[in-house]
């Protein structure tokens, strides 16, 4: 045993007394990827892009395809994923004996009889709304989800979840997670009025955590800017956050999945949301589907861009240009996973 200890001594060009790994407080970079591991490791977190892995596109289990820290959109395939789910759905639903509800949403409806607003007519109504500077920014999220988890061994299962996580002024921050009823889908069981957010319905608690101060300057905990230049090199770096990022312009997939990361650490104001309406428009890739109600009863703005086998809806106020929500479709039959067209994949609800 002697002799091999020597052999891997030998074999490690770091001494063990070096002064990269000695005893001390984390870099700002340290930082960030711990934060994103943490992320990654809890199952019931959201994922994205979950585009860039389809099932059809790769030969090995699902369970296998790689998940990029901190910006993936779903965990696929995991036995233990499903089990949250299935566990979360049956404390919601309580009765041990009747049906298993999956919760599973149907595609919104688009209302196609009133003319689409173009982007750019949405973007010179954000900018007129944004015009009195309310409402202001604020850190932290509130959001209801609908997603999909898939296994190997069993049908798809949908958990719908609400999630609150408010900031404290030493920047220490506190999450609340639960599984809202598959019974009344839409209706929010979180409140976040007061100092801590809390249940107002039954809710099956899936997390609670309390999490140390952090401070950071680097998108998206850093504030995000308000003009749209500005927000283009923000949500560049959290869609491509490896140091080469290339020259060319954020893709319409690759905006959309920023947003989404931006939303889920900051409730815009007026002025950042007329930014995003502004970028959309100068990007392209959406285009105006017509007037929708959202699953929170809302009403607001469709705007679609097709990719392989999905349909992405970002969903805006019709009157300020704020992202309300954001619907990723199935487009195609994916038989070895029990997934019909017409499967909502993913769904976003935020509310301020």
């Amino acid at each position: 045993m002697a002799d091999e200890l020597g052999l891997l001594r030998r074999a490690d060009p770091v001494p063990h007394d070096g002064p990269r790994f000695a005893d001390g407080p984390l870099d700002e970079r340290a930082e960030q990827d711990l934060q994103r591991l943490l992320r990654e490791r809890r199952p019931w977190r959201r994922a994205r892009p979950w585009h860039r892995a389809w099932p059809w596109r790769r030969a090995r289990p699902l369970r296998a395809l790689p998940v990029r820290a901190g910006h993936a959109r779903l965990v696929w395939g995991l036995a233990a994923t499903v089990v949250v789910l299935v566990i979360a759905v049956d404390a919601v639903l309580g009765d041990p004996g009747a049906p298993r509800a999956v919760a599973a949403p149907r595609p919104l409806t688009v209302h196609s009889g009133a003319a689409p607003v173009p982007l750019r007519d949405m973007a010179a109504l954000a900018d007129a709304a944004a015009a009195a500077g309310s409402p202001t920014l604020r850190r932290g999220t509130h959001v209801q989800t609908w997603s999909l988890g898939m296994s190997d061994g069993g049908p798809p299962v949908t958990l719908p979840e609400e999630r609150v996580v408010r900031w404290r002024a030493d920047a220490s921050r506190t999450e609340l997670v639960v599984a809202t009823d598959p019974r009344r889908p839409g209706r929010p069981v979180v409140t976040d009025e007061g100092d801590e957010p809390h249940l107002v319905a039954d809710g099956h608690v899936i997390s609670r955590t309390t999490y140390p101060p952090t401070w950071s300057d680097a998108p998206p905990e850093a504030p995000p800017p308000h003009t749209a230049a500005r927000l283009r090199a923000y949500l560049t770096e959290i869609a491509r956050p490896q140091t080469d990022r290339g020259t060319d312009a954020l893709t319409t997939a690759e905006l959309l999945d920023a947003v989404a990361e931006l939303l889920d650490h900051w409730t815009l104001g007026a002025r950042e949301s007329a930014a995003v309406v502004r970028l959309f428009a100068r990007t392209g890739g959406l285009r105006p589907a017509g007037e929708v109600t959202d699953r929170l009863g809302r009403p607001g703005r469709a705007y679609v861009h097709d990719t392989e086998g999905v349909r992405r809806m970002l969903i805006l106020e019709p009157r300020t240009g704020a992202v309300l929500g954001m619907e990723d479709t199935f487009t195609r039959d994916v038989p070895e996973y029990g997934v019909k067209a017409g499967a909502v994949m993913d769904y976003s609800a935020w509310m301020r």
